[in-house]
């Protein structure tokens, strides 16, 4: 199962199609935007970068046109970070690829799909109690 699951890295396809370069921060930190507007210190929490990286990213993504800066409208020192309309439809086909399932899955027949999508349910289900149920460190 571990390389049917890492057989399907669709980072490869992300780079080529939105020709953004090497490495996911790009791609991630367009996703981290994908639902509102963020200051840097919010996007840089949201995809798990530091601050700093999370600046360079967005000033290549606004060389590209992918992304804006406004000031914040509550607090003027605060810049806040923006898909313009390019970035909008870059997330719907970053979206896309890694919606998309695997095409080894469309050979299976109705049947089996129902089953492991009836497995994979429980999984998710398990996996959320767990870390519900996880102490948390102190």
């Amino acid at each position: 199962m571990s390389e049917f699951v890492r057989s399907f890295d669709p980072a490869e396809e992300l780079r080529s199609t939105l020709a953004l370069g090497r490495g996911s921060g790009r791609v991630k930190t367009l996703l981290g935007l994908a639902r509102e507007p963020l200051s840097v210190a919010q996007l840089a929490a949201t995809v798990g970068l530091d601050a700093p990286y999370t600046t360079l990213i967005v000033n290549e993504l606004q060389a590209l046109g992918l992304v804006s800066r406004t000031s914040d409208e509550h607090d003027r020192r605060r810049r806040m970070v923006a898909l313009t309309p390019r970035g909008q439809e870059a997330v719907q086909t970053a979206q896309g690829i890694i919606a998309r399932p695997p095409a080894a899955l469309h050979a299976l027949p109705a049947e089996d799909l129902a089953h492991l999508h009836r497995i994979l349910e429980r999984l998710t289900n398990l996996h959320h109690k767990d870390i519900q149920h996880t102490p948390s460190p102190h």
